[in-house]
């Protein structure tokens, strides 16, 4: 398992769906979360909100969430990495057209990472509908 002490600042980000069920909104339906956070601080660095129906960030998205994380220390990380379990094809090409090598990792290898943040995420919105 993959644990925050083994990287430096900058060094590996880690991109993930931050919700367990897609957000409900009257005004513009359903979405998910996206999220960019740095693996050894924790640090969220960005979001990007994907339509429910989209199965994931479109390339313009993708673009967005990366420039969000690399505003941060102006640099981008040696290595991003993905869980297996989710769609992100767009995320990922757009990492490696930027020279950032794409690690795709089974959610359990980032339980020490992920499980926290989720969970504060859902208790502030989990099950929420947005007027």
């Amino acid at each position: 398992m993959l644990h925050p002490q083994q990287f430096e600042v900058d060094e590996a980000w880690i991109a993930f769906k931050l919700n367990d069920a897609p957000i409900q909104t009257d005004l513009d339906g359903d979405f998910n979360v996206v999220a960019l956070m740095d693996a050894a601080s924790g640090f969220l660095m960005g979001t990007e909100s994907v339509p429910a129906r989209a199965k994931e960030l479109s390339k313009s998205g993708a673009k967005r969430l990366l420039k969000l994380g690399e505003s941060h220390h102006q640099r981008f990380p040696q290595t991003l990495f993905i869980p297996s379990e989710e769609s992100a094809q767009a995320l990922a090409r757009e990492a490696q057209r930027l020279g950032i090598d794409v690690v795709r990792v089974g959610g359990d290898q980032l339980a020490a990472f992920l499980s926290e943040v989720r969970e504060a995420f859902k208790s502030g919105f989990g099950g929420l509908r947005v007027q």
